[in-house]
């Protein structure tokens, strides 16, 4: 068994060299696993996020060209990335896809912070299209599924923002969030709610996919619970973009949607009330 030292070590070369991790052998794999659930079970399910520089991160679903590009231009010790979420399935590379952010997870703990989409939840729902999933054998989904679905739902940060996957959840405070239950509705409603243009508040379970519909009545109740000004989620393409008036922003950062990649990026100089204060960066 290779020293905790050496190990991370080569979570570094992988860092620096992305084409390494194609070439982890199961040993490190396990390794990488388990170091990163150390890191993740201890940061509960809210983050408070403070940077001079804040990048966040779209839907990556096993584009590893995407995730790789991203990690090398943005990940230093004086910045944060936030990614939010679908790291597996679709894409081709979704085993690089997360076992390179797991190493850079375990050598940028501070830095680098991975919230949970409905794809990191297939020990509670099962999905389809589940290709990374369904390729594992049985001790690597119950190695991966035990780590994943301890990923946090949510960040916030002093500048006005919360992200998450889908759609906040209904709580007095953002404090509350700490408590979901993995598996409950409102963790339902973080990591597969969708929102729809118009009024309305619970607009119902959408008969084709399954998932919760909420209207801009909704997205206002709760964004003023929470005291924050703008909402950067992901999850759901026919969403792409500002919506609300300018303040709710869906990324996505795959090519396994017919969508520009993009990431948004704050300052922590700025105040952020709307879209237009964040910076938009298209890959």
């Amino acid at each position: 068994m290779s020293s905790k030292g050496e190990m991370r070590q080569r979570f570094q070369e992988i860092l620096d060299h992305p084409r390494e991790v194609s070439f982890l052998s199961p040993e490190e794999i396990e390794h990488l696993i388990l170091e990163a659930g150390e890191i993740v079970k201890g940061e509960g399910n809210l983050l408070k996020v403070e940077a001079e520089k804040i990048v966040f991160v779209g839907d990556t679903h096993g584009d590893f060209a995407a995730t790789s590009s991203i990690i090398s231009r943005y990940l230093t010790p004086q910045n944060k990335v936030v990614f939010l979420g679908d790291y597996v399935d679709r894409g081709p590379n979704s085993e690089e896809n997360i076992n390179y952010l797991l190493a850079a997870k375990v050598t940028f703990p501070q830095n680098l912070f991975l919230l949970q989409g409905n794809h990191e939840g297939r020990s509670i729902v099962s999905f389809y299209p589940a290709d990374f999933w369904q390729g594992l054998d049985q001790d690597l989904y119950s190695l991966y599924s035990r780590l994943l679905i301890e990923l946090p739902l949510a960040a916030v940060t002093p500048q006005g923002i919360i992200a998450l996957h889908g759609v906040p959840p209904d709580v007095e405070g953002v404090e509350e969030i700490n408590r979901i239950q993995k598996g409950d509705e409102r963790w339902r409603q973080i990591t597969w709610g969708d929102f729809r243009e118009g009024g309305g508040w619970f607009l119902g379970d959408d008969m084709l996919t399954g998932r919760p519909q909420f209207g801009e009545d909704y997205f206002l109740a709760i964004m003023g619970k929470l005291k924050k000004r703008v909402l950067i989620r992901s999850h759901q393409p026919d969403a792409f973009g500002p919506m609300y008036e300018g303040r709710c922003l869906t990324l996505f950062t795959s090519s396994a949607y017919p969508v520009r990649r993009t990431i948004a990026i704050s300052w922590g100089d700025r105040e952020v009330n709307e879209v237009s204060d964040l910076e938009i960066v298209e890959l």
